[in-house]
């Protein structure tokens, strides 16, 4: 089953990544998908907000993975945008049972590598203020997620 919500400013997405940020659990996976400058990385900020972490929070576009250690939970905020489908190097496997969330901008990219359970989020743009998220829950997990926050 998919969810759907509407959000109407930069806040209102981050809010939901805040309540997502409370039903959190090890080795949680959430794969962004969108187009550029559909809010994937305003989400992924709110979610480190209410970890409690202090640095600023940028797409990791150059790096692809950056590690924020310094919360309740560490955070592992990867974009995939420049990879080309190419991960061999990147050990994501190690990255999905280090106890933390893992959060993945352009995940479409890599569907084939993903792991079984996760959390699909689909961003559209509907104007400049305006998207709509489409949550997909893959396991029981997820869809408890889903049903507790939305």
């Amino acid at each position: 089953m998919n969810y759907k919500i509407t959000t109407k400013s930069e806040e209102e997405t981050m809010e939901i990544a805040e309540n997502m940020e409370s039903e959190k659990f090890p080795n949680m996976v959430i794969c962004l998908i969108g187009d550029l400058g559909s809010g994937k990385t305003i989400f992924t900020k709110g979610f480190a907000n209410s970890l409690g972490i202090d640095e600023n929070i940028t797409s990791p576009t150059f790096n692809i993975i950056k590690e924020y250690t310094g919360g309740e939970m560490n955070l592992y905020h990867m974009d995939l945008y420049r990879l080309n489908g190419d991960i061999r190097n990147l050990g994501l496997d190690e990255y999905f049972s280090k106890d933390g969330v893992v959060i993945i901008e352009w995940a479409d990219m890599i569907e084939d590598y993903l792991p079984e359970e996760r959390l699909e989020i689909t961003f559209k743009i509907v104007d400049e203020d305006t998207r709509v998220l489409i949550f997909k829950p893959y396991g029981e997990k997820y869809e408890e997620l889903c049903e507790a926050i939305l």
